[in-house]
Parts: C-alpha cells; sequence; structure tokens
C-alpha cells in the first residue's frame, strides 16, 4: 500500500494534462460552438466530419504519411546506427552531422526545402539540369508532393531514431561479439544474431515514436504545401486546422478527437503486439 503513494504524482499530471482535456475535447466535439455561444450537435458533428470528401483523403495521407516515414526511419536510423558505432574515426563528428536536422525549426526546415524543391529556381532541379535530367515540381505534383514531404521529414527526423540505436547498441556485452568471433561469425552473421535481437527494446521503441509522431504530424506539411496541390498532402491534422481557420470549432474539435481515436487503435495494440515479442525474446 505504501509504494502506491509513489503513483500519485504520476495519476495527478496523467489526469490533469491528458484526461480532463480528453473529456472536455469529447464534449466540445459535440457541441456547435463559437467563443460567444454553443448549442448540442450530438453525433451530427462526426458526422458530417467523417462524410467530408477530403475526410477519406485524409485518412489515407494520415496512414502513407505515418506508416512511410515511421519505416523509413526505423530501418535507415538502424542503418545509420551500425555505422556510427563501427570503429570509424570521425564517428563522433559524424553523429552530430546526422543529429544537426533535429535541432532546426520544422518551419525552417519547411522553408528551406520549399526553396530547394522549387521547379526552376530550386537547387535540386538545377543540378539535375546540369546533368541533362528535366526536374518535376517536387511539392506541385501531386504524385510527387506526399512523397517529398516524406523525404524531408526523414531527412529532419532520423537523427533521433539513430540516437536511440546507437545507445541500444553501446549498451550490447562487448563479450558477445568476442564470442561469435572466436566461433568464426561474420559481420553479417554478428548482426543478425546480436545486434538485432539485444537491440530489439531500442527498435520497439523507435517504432512507437515515429509511427505516433507520423500519425499526427502537422506543422512540416502546413510550411511546405499546405495540404496541397488540390488534397494531395492533406492529412487529418490539416484538416483540422482548416476546420478551425474557418471558424467551424465544434468540427475541429471532432477531427481532433477522430484522430486521437486513430492513434490509440494503431498504437496500442502495436505497442502490445512489440512487448510480448521484447519478453519472447
Amino acid at each position: 500500500m505504501y509504494s502506491l503513494w509513489f503513483l500519485v504524482p504520476a495519476v495527478i499530471v496523467f489526469t490533469i494534462f491528458f484526461l480532463v482535456p480528453t473529456i472536455i475535447s469529447v464534449y466540445f466535439s459535440m457541441m456547435n460552438w463559437t467563443f460567444k455561444d454553443m448549442s448540442w450537435a450530438g453525433l451530427k458533428n462526426y458526422k458530417t466530419f467523417l462524410s467530408d470528401y477530403s475526410m477519406a483523403i485524409g485518412i489515407k495521407n494520415t496512414l502513407i504519411y505515418g506508416f512511410a516515414t515511421s519505416g523509413i526511419k526505423v530501418v535507415l536510423g538502424f542503418l545509420l546506427a551500425v555505422f556510427l558505432t563501427s570503429s570509424i574515426r570521425t564517428k563522433n563528428f559524424l553523429r552530430s552531422i546526422v543529429f544537426f536536422p533535429n535541432i532546426v525549426s520544422t518551419i525552417a526546415v519547411g522553408i528551406t526545402f520549399c526553396a530547394l524543391m522549387h521547379p526552376s529556381r530550386g537547387v535540386i532541379n538545377q543540378a539535375l539540369a546540369a546533368i541533362g535530367v528535366n526536374g518535376p515540381d517536387w511539392l506541385g505534383d501531386v504524385r510527387l508532393a506526399l512523397g517529398s514531404v516524406i523525404a524531408t521529414d526523414v531527412w529532419k527526423g532520423v537523427g533521433v531514431s539513430t540516437i536511440i540505436y546507437i545507445a541500444g547498441i553501446t549498451a550490447i556485452d562487448l563479450n558477445y561479439y568476442e564470442a561469435a568471433s572466436i566461433d568464426g561469425a561474420t559481420s553479417l552473421q554478428k548482426l543478425v544474431r546480436i545486434t538485432l535481437p539485444l537491440c530489439r527494446p531500442s527498435i520497439n521503441s523507435v517504432i512507437i515514436l515515429s509511427l505516433t509522431s507520423g500519425l499526427r504530424f502537422f506543422d512540416l506539411i502546413w510550411t511546405m504545401t499546405g495540404g496541397g496541390p488540390g488534397f494531395a498532402t492533406d492529412v487529418l491534422a490539416s484538416i483540422v486546422y482548416k476546420k478551425y481557420a474557418a471558424g467551424y470549432y465544434g468540427l475541429s474539435t471532432t477531427g481532433n478527437v477522430i484522430m486521437l481515436i486513430i492513434i490509440a487503435v494503431i498504437a496500442l495494440p502495436l505497442q502490445r503486439f512489440l512487448q510480448g515479442k521484447e519478453e519472447e525474446s
């Protein structure tokens, strides 16, 4: 009973900063409200929001964005971490370079890459033109816009995944590798048989953090494309913002609740699955 008192601070923080705001959001999502008045709407806001044409596109783009950025960060971050924990002399300098984009403002990154990806004046297309390739409109083409933002997000955020992996890899006892070397194991076998299994906690953390971040991402998308061209890069967060900017506060709150439900439905079972796999190993 005495040890339960140690949970009180965490319960208080959880209640104040998550539980209470969530309950209030659910309440306001069932209201038609402004800053002057409000009226009861019930589930009408949910029906209106879910029947919106942009909603289906937003959900699809949210899932594509979340799983694509997460998957790339999980794989690329691990490969970079393996390279940056090897015996190269400049690994500390390279670690700084890899992590540097994460400390730069997301808005600044978005503005910079908008300039780099400009169809005529951008450095990327100018470099392609120098070798005789006609570069596309990276952010204006509906087929490329979402992928371009995903690539920018990976460039900015893969450093965090890499650092988490580096912490996991450096915590592995070197005796495992020495024993494997004595048995004649190759570098690939050490990677598959030792590094990967013992890095499972780090891998699970990267999967959950990158996926939940990707599913609710907003600022980079809004800075680079504003959800366009058309609805090509609209995600749930940008749709919610548009509803709020247009004065539909009840609908925007409804969108936030829907986004919370989608993230919870995906992340909670995934976390349980990953924890189960970690305990089995």
